[in-house]
């Protein structure tokens, strides 16, 4: 069985989120499709932890703005909403009007929490710009409790409870012991 997808225009899109219904909601514009993104307690969590890491190391060295699902980036044509995002000093615009919606440069990193309703067909086509644009990703599933690293040129890696991902050139000195982002309650749950 075969998908039909409708393409929307991009100012489609800026109507659609204009819209007083959807003020409270998120969207991306992922290759012509206007998604609604609503996550579950369990990614929402989960992003919660890896930001609250990302914003300890940012406070401690200086060095940069940690987004979470509100802030959205301008990939390519793409209107994209990371779980959590990274973007450096260096790449941070210096003004930005206070009602922009979508920072118009991609983030240095982006995270991507998966959620039951997400469509790997989408979460594909993601990564892929993400990549394009320079951004690392790092992409959570809960179930499995793994993460997973995507840099361009590079191949995958694969982090497991047992793991500690640390930040290399992009976040020197971080360090993020993949267990701590999975609440022990899930744990218990499984064994």
């Amino acid at each position: 069985m075969f998908h039909t997808v409708e393409r929307h225009s991009l100012e489609a899109f800026e109507k659609v989120i204009a819209q007083p219904e959807n003020v409270d909601k998120r969207f991306e514009y992922i290759a012509g499709e206007i998604c609604e993104v609503p996550s579950n307690p369990l990614a929402s969590k989960i992003a919660g932890l890896i930001l609250t890491f990302l914003n300890m190391y940012i406070f401690k060295n200086n060095g940069g703005q940690v987004t979470g699902s509100d802030g959205g980036y301008m990939i390519g044509g793409d209107r994209y909403a990371p779980d959590v995002a990274f973007i450096s000093t260096e790449r941070y615009p210096e003004e930005l009007p206070y009602d922009i919606g979508y920072l118009p440069v991609p983030p240095d990193l982006a995270v991507e929490v998966v959620s039951p309703s997400d469509d790997p067909r989408q979460r594909s086509i993601k990564i892929t710009n993400y990549l394009a644009a320079g951004t690392v990703v790092w992409v959570v599933y809960p179930m499995a409790r793994e993460l997973e690293v995507h840099a361009q040129g590079q191949r995958v890696r694969i982090y497991g409870v047992d793991d500690t991902l640390e930040g290399g050139d992009m976040l020197p000195g971080f360090a993020m012991a993949i267990k701590d982002i999975f609440p022990a309650s899930q744990a218990a749950d499984e064994a």
